[in-house]
């Protein structure tokens, strides 16, 4: 009989994997013994591996930070978890200056296996300063590895990819994601360098593009699409840099039209990333690419706006039927 896995008891498993097998791990940041801040992704790890390896932290997004890297650089195996994205733009400095330049400036001599787990949580009427997805902002630094997962199985599995990896990585999960499930497969030891964009539902009529929780709208926009007859082919990026877009490019040269449904601005975001790596490669569109983003303004805090704000299924049904 198959078993369920949800995104967030992915995570746990995740850290649970990390912790027991290498005891050099340790995870520091805010919140980290309330699953208020962390929801179902940490339950009792401080209770089962010891507050001297689950350590709750003042509010200090930069100097916690800057601890985790001080350690990764000594050899530990360092995990950060800021519980909101919007805070750790604080430390930033030990993230943009500091941890994704060390290793070129030292000529690639050392190894960072620092891990920054940064958390999207929006929506619930909490305003501009709490609903910030920053994915394409990180993902324009040279150095940093920034990763996505949308799924349960890859929240699991590119957790442990991303502690494992000697490069900084930032992993960014969606509390939108939090408690969607699916079948849970093996659990496996993956090397990051080879992980990226993964097809989640095949289709000849046009390819959808999505990142974080829009890749899980694009999948279930795509299968309302198959009532219709339209078949599309749905690709979760995953990882947003370095990005590797090889297999979105085979997708669009099959389909000839591509959508791109991204949960942060157009403005230099990363649905245009998307469309300019495919442009690049391929020309014969049967109908220009299309992108669909959050609309250009910082999000609302009442509820009605926010329903307007924020993507939803039938936008995404209707953009692909438009083209």
């Amino acid at each position: 009989m198959s078993k369920k896995i949800t995104y967030g008891s992915g995570i746990q498993t995740a850290f649970e994997y990390i912790l027991e097998k290498y005891d050099n791990s340790f995870i520091i940041g805010q919140g980290l013994w309330s699953p208020w801040y962390v929801g179902n992704t940490m339950v009792d790890l401080d209770k089962k591996f010891g507050k001297e390896r689950i350590i709750d932290c003042p509010v200090s997004e930069n100097s916690v930070t800057g601890t985790a890297l001080g350690a990764a650089l000594n050899g530990m195996k360092a995990i950060v978890v800021h519980p909101r994205m919007d805070f750790m733009v604080l430390a930033s400095d030990q993230i943009v200056n500091q941890a994704a330049k060390w290793q070129s400036m030292l000529g690639g001599g050392i190894k960072i296996p620092l891990t920054i787990r940064s958390i999207i949580n929006r929506g619930g009427e909490q305003g501009a300063q709490h609903s910030q997805a920053l994915h394409s902002w990180y993902s324009h630094i040279p150095g940093l590895r920034v990763v996505m997962p949308a799924f349960a199985n890859d929240a699991r599995d590119l957790l442990i990819a991303s502690i494992l990896s000697n490069d900084p990585v930032l992993y960014i999960d969606d509390r939108w994601c939090a408690g969607l499930e699916e079948e849970e497969t093996e659990l496996k030891e993956l090397d990051i360098k080879n992980i990226g964009p993964k097809v989640v539902k095949s289709g000849s009529d046009l390819t959808i593009v999505g990142t974080g929780f829009t890749s899980c709208q694009a999948l279930e926009a795509g299968n309302e699409l198959e009532k219709n007859d339209i078949n599309a082919e749905v690709i979760d990026c995953r990882v947003l840099n370095p990005f590797n877009p090889d297999l979105i490019i085979q997708s669009v040269k099959k389909t000839k039209k591509l959508l791109v449904v991204d949960g942060s601005w157009k403005n230099c975001g990363f649905s245009g990333e998307v469309i300019a790596s495919v442009s690049e490669n391929f020309t014969d569109f049967s109908t220009p690419p299309k992108r669909m983003t959050l609309k250009d303004s910082p999000a609302p805090t009442s509820k009605p706006l926010e329903e307007d704000y924020y993507i939803n299924i039938h936008e995404i049904i209707n953009n692909a039927k438009s083209i």
